[in-house]
């Protein structure tokens, strides 16, 4: 089905509602174990939805924007999420993982090669989230760079203008990675006993990147992903964001509140493209949806997030927020679609209750719809999202 639409699922701790550790059904004793992991995949891969990100940071989770709080009442502290999805990888077959890993303080060599690794040991379904820091606790823990301070906010020109320079790192990261995974050519392993011949050295690559923040001259120590280049994504919300991804990325996540936003969104995120001089494959472009979807037979799920309102600290987001039956979400899914949307994100309330009722009757009412597929069509990442599975390697001798 060339014109479905691609379904993901963020996973975020217990939930995105701050006080989904709360609900019955959640397993707060579990947060960090693997099984807790790979039960929620294999729920979202048994819905056949196309991917799983995962959520991190390299600071606690904190109500405040950009800076951290002093609440107990609130789930804090994770696992890392490029380790949790190759925990994964090996219990699931079909299901992409995007893990969210942080380009500020951490060197694109490392990233290359823990994604590369991701993407052998899923079989060709790793993807890369890629993240700026700008928050003054997570500067702190590294201590290699300057900051304005805990205090700076949106608007002052020195953090404005630390805002803009991270985003250009990060570009300059996933260019360094894109490169080191090119470094080896496909071929590049001989394996030939006869000879004495593992490799052939001509077809490993120095990148010889030379920028304002890195300075890397390869190769990789890993192989080629089998993807060749592993899906590059990222959240947006604003021009600066949507050039980065226009730049860098195969795929955005995007914050529509209504219809008339989705549009104007898409209208910025073509001219980004335009902007960066995009080449090739277009942008695949993703709405996120924080989720809370009505108990089939039981509780409204906007009784359900009144009452989770009342526990502790209302729900709020930069996504959208939708409560309401898995036909109404179909509906507002459809419309996205319509719009020019190839899919979305959605970010589960409480990830026990949302993410079956998403993996279970949303997904039969998309594909009631003939809007969502009966079973899973590709082997990659890219081949799920409709990307070309077949990547050129810049390197690879004539």
């Amino acid at each position: 089905m060339s014109s479905r639409l691609r379904i993901g699922v963020a996973l975020e701790g217990a939930g995105w509602h701050p006080s989904a550790w709360r609900e019955p059904s959640s397993r707060p004793a579990e947060l960090f174990t693997p099984g807790y992991w790979v039960d929620l995949v294999r729920l979202a891969e048994e819905g056949l939805l196309d991917f799983a990100t995962i959520e991190d940071s390299l600071a606690l989770q904190s109500s405040e924007q950009g800076r951290p709080d002093d609440r107990t009442d609130e789930v804090r502290g994770r696992l890392d999420a490029l380790l949790i999805a190759s925990r994964v990888s090996p219990a699931t077959s079909r299901i992409g993982l995007i893990p969210t890993i942080t380009t500020t303080h951490t060197e694109p060599f490392h990233v290359s090669k823990g994604v590369a690794t991701l993407d052998y040991t899923s079989e060709g379904r790793a993807g890369w989230q890629v993240k700026v820091s700008g928050r003054h606790d997570e500067a702190t823990h590294f201590g290699r760079r300057s900051h304005p301070g805990a205090d700076a906010a949106w608007g002052e020109p020195a953090f404005d203008a630390l805002v803009a320079e991270l985003f250009d790192e990060a570009a300059d990261s996933v260019e360094v990675v894109r490169r080191l995974w090119d470094s080896w050519e496909d071929d590049a392993e001989i394996r030939d006993v006869a000879t004495d011949r593992f490799l052939d050295a001509d077809r490993v690559h120095q990148v010889d990147f030379e920028g304002r923040w890195f300075s890397v001259r390869g190769p990789s120590i890993t192989p080629r992903p089998p993807q060749g280049q592993p899906v590059v994504v990222a959240l947006a919300h604003a021009e600066v964001p949507y050039r980065l991804a226009a730049r860098s990325a195969d795929a955005v996540f995007v914050t529509p509140a209504d219809a008339a936003h989705a549009r104007s969104i898409l209208d910025e995120v073509a001219a980004a493209e335009e902007a960066e001089g995009r080449t090739g494959e277009r942008l695949r472009i993703f709405a996120d949806i924080v989720v809370l979807l009505d108990e089939p037979g039981g509780e409204r799920a906007a009784d359900r997030l009144r009452r989770l309102d009342a526990l502790g600290r209302p729900l709020t987001s930069d996504a959208r927020i939708f409560t309401g039956s898995a036909a109404e979400l179909a509906d507002l899914i459809t419309q996205l679609g319509a719009i020019g949307y190839d899919g979305v994100r959605l970010r589960p309330g409480v990830l026990t209750d949302d993410l079956p009722r998403i993996a279970g009757g949303l997904a039969e009412e998309l594909r009631s719809r003939g809007l969502f597929h009966e079973s899973y069509e590709a082997g990659t990442l890219r081949g799920l999202l409709g990307l070309a599975e077949t990547v050129p390697n810049r390197y690879a001798i004539a």
